[in-house]
């Protein structure tokens, strides 16, 4: 909104924000509809998420602290058959914490005390 007041142009609203044109205009418009509130956050479209905070925890527990049998490490498709998750779930989950276990010589977790909470949020959870 600054920069639109300083006489900014949409596109290099965007450019500056590495973000497009349209979610420009779309901000620019709800904030010339309701002010503030406009910029507040707003529900993602779409189903709401179903797997919780504590599916991803038991997923990145289970890959980090156990073995399965017969395997080096774990796959996508072996532990969400062993939690009853989608493996398309476990995707995600390990997308989001860069989770590679056939790397897992070289894998390190952040330190950082509040990398789980920026993971959620990155996430997705709403």
């Amino acid at each position: 909104m600054l920069a639109w007041a300083d006489g900014a142009t949409n596109s290099a609203v965007a450019q500056s924000l590495g973000i497009g044109r349209t979610t420009v205009a779309k901000w620019q418009a709800r904030f010339a509809e309701r002010r503030l509130d406009g910029l507040r956050g707003e529900p993602w479209p779409g189903a709401p998420r179903t797997v919780t905070d504590d599916d991803g925890e038991t997923v990145i527990v289970k890959a980090l602290e156990e073995t399965p049998s017969g395997a080096a490490h774990w796959s996508t498709r072996s532990i969400a058959k062993a939690t009853g998750m989608a493996q398309s779930a476990v995707g995600r989950i390990w997308q989001a914490f860069g989770l590679k276990l056939h790397l897992t010589e070289s894998f390190k977790l952040s330190p950082d005390p509040l990398f789980i909470d920026k993971v959620r949020d990155s996430w997705g959870s709403t």
